[in-house]
Parts: structure tokens; C-alpha cells; sequence
């Protein structure tokens, strides 16, 4: 029993960190390489699952969904790139915050507009909704397909970024986009590349998260604070860090809301450990990051910029 809950929480861990990584690779992209704040991310992430609800209970194809998520964050990562962002990348940071969290507010009321303040659910695939057997332990079929995303993404992401041309632009202009543009290249358009690739990230993650999460205005909020935290521990900028501090989190978030009362029993009694232990639990991610800053301040994994 102790072995099967070890397991099954090292399983949900690894499961909400590669989620956070779909997250985190997006905005770390924008946030750490193009040096832009983007508080809207969680709304992509949101538009993502909202996409993949009404398509997917339109045609009953999850696949379909998917890609229609995909397609949205793309098409609408593309739009605000263009029509807002491009304008905000020389002012101040205190401007992309203002500017992003007015393009929050705005997309969580056309989705309340739109679809209400009642949450949309989304049935599983039908080949998904059953189990898999590992080590005479049954877990989510489906939860693995979110762990085999999130690696193929890392895979990819980590190719793009260090065996490709774009990739080499992409390192080349964090660090110094006067010189890359004046050798020819479009920054203009890398950036708005960067952007929708971002955009189109947080999108899987909210079509990812659908089937396991109920679907509703301002989902994206709580998320967001989260993949912040990931960033900061990663190092910002990196990738590669990311992916590591999502799976750190994502473990010690997991199994700390699962241990972390357990524990509690056995120096307090059981009423003040259950009342404790899981606002305790909620802590330990934003604890991990203060000690990660006292530590290494520049993040567990930074970039190297050389």
C-alpha cells in the first residue's frame, strides 16, 4: 500500500510538472529571451482549454480539439504580438505588466461572456479513459499521454533551441539583437515567432489539462503564479532549466500535500495536522524558491549566454 501511494504520487508529480513545463517553456521564451513580461499567458493557457472543450464537444474527436487549441494560441498569440506586444517591447517592464494584466481582465470577461460563469467539462478519449498496469500498480492512461506531451515538448524544445538555425538566432538575439539585426536578419519577425510558439505551448497546456480540470473563466490566474515560481528556480531564460525546476515542483507540491500531514501526526494530533499540513503544503514551493534565490539567485539552471 505504501509502495502503490509512493508511486502514485511520484506518477501525479511527474504529470503536473511536465504540465507546468508546457507552461514554463512558453513563457520562458518571452519572459526570459525577449526580456517581456506577459501576465497574459495563463490567458492563452485558458483559451487553450476552452478550445479544446467546445470543439471537441462538437465533434467528439479530443484529437480534433487539441489541434484546435493549438490553432488558437497560434492565431491569437500571432494578433497580440502584432496588434500590442511589438508596441511594449522597448518601455518598461512596469508596461508589460500593466498592459498584459488589462489583456487578462479583458479575456476573462469575453469568456464569461461567451460561455458563462458555469464551468465546461471534457469527457476523456474513449481510448484514454481507462488504465494502465506498472508494477502491479494501475494509473491513468490519459495521465500518461500529459507525461509523454510534455517530454516530446521538452525534446523539441531543446532541439529548436540548440541544433537549429532559428535556435541559433533565438541565443544570438537575447543577447545582442542590435548585431543580429544589422547582419540581416528580421528581429520583427523572430520575435513574433517566439511569441506565437509561446503562445501555442500555453494553449496544449490548457487542452492537456481539460480532461482532468473543470474549464472556467480565470483558470489561468492560479497557473500562472506557479509557472513564475518555475521560472525563477530554473533560471530564467533557460529552457532546459525549466523543464528541471517543473518537475521539481511539480514532485515537491505533490508530495507534500500528500506527506506533509502524514508527518504532521506524529508530532501533533490528527485534527491540527489535517487543518495545517495542507496550508503548510502550499508553502513549500514558494519556500523552495526563497531558498533557491538565497542560494543561487541567477536559478538552479541558467542560461549561458556566451
Amino acid at each position: 500500500m505504501t509502495f502503490s501511494l509512493l508511486l502514485a504520487q511520484l506518477l501525479n508529480g511527474l504529470q503536473y510538472g511536465v504540465l507546468l513545463f508546457l507552461l514554463a517553456a512558453g513563457l520562458t521564451l518571452v519572459f526570459g529571451i525577449m526580456s517581456f513580461v506577459n501576465l497574459a499567458h495563463g490567458s492563452l493557457y485558458m483559451l487553450g482549454a476552452y478550445a479544446v472543450a467546445v470543439v471537441t464537444g462538437a465533434t467528439g474527436s479530443f484529437a480534433l480539439g487539441a489541434l484546435a487549441a493549438l490553432a488558437t494560441g497560434t492565431v491569437v498569440g500571432m494578433l497580440l504580438e502584432s496588434v500590442a506586444v511589438s508596441r511594449l517591447y522597448r518601455r518598461d517592464h512596469l508596461d508589460h505588466v500593466l498592459a498584459t494584466f488589462g489583456l487578462v481582465l479583458f479575456f476573462n470577461e469575453v469568456t464569461r461572456m461567451i460561455w458563462g460563469p458555469q464551468p465546461l467539462f471534457v469527457a476523456l478519449p474513449e481510448g484514454l479513459s481507462g488504465t494502465i498496469e506498472i508494477f502491479g500498480f494501475t494509473y491513468p492512461a490519459y495521465r500518461f499521454l500529459i507525461i509523454a506531451v510534455g517530454l516530446a515538448v521538452a525534446v523539441g524544445s531543446s532541439w529548436l533551441i540548440h541544433r537549429t538555425r532559428v535556435g541559433m538566432l533565438v541565443r544570438a538575439g537575447s543577447v545582442n539583437p542590435q548585431m543580429v539585426g544589422a547582419l540581416g536578419v528580421n528581429i520583427r519577425l523572430l520575435n513574433a515567432m517566439l511569441f506565437a510558439l509561446g503562445a501555442a505551448l500555453a494553449a496544449l497546456a490548457g487542452a492537456m489539462a481539460a480532461p482532468i480540470l473543470s474549464v472556467q473563466s480565470g483558470m489561468g490566474e492560479p497557473v500562472l503564479i506557479t509557472t513564475l515560481v518555475v521560472i525563477v528556480i530554473g533560471g530564467i531564460g533557460s529552457v532546459s532549466g525549466a523543464f528541471y525546476a517543473a518537475i521539481i515542483v511539480g514532485l515537491t507540491d505533490t508530495l507534500g500535500r500528500t506527506y506533509l500531514p502524514l508527518l504532521m501526526r506524529e508530532f501533533a494530533s490528527r485534527d491540527i495536522a489535517n487543518a495545517a499540513g495542507p496550508a503548510l503544503a502550499s508553502m513549500l514551493v514558494y519556500l523552495l524558491m526563497a531558498v533557491v534565490l538565497a542560494v543561487r539567485p541567477q536559478g538552479l539552471f541558467p542560461a549561458h549566454k556566451g
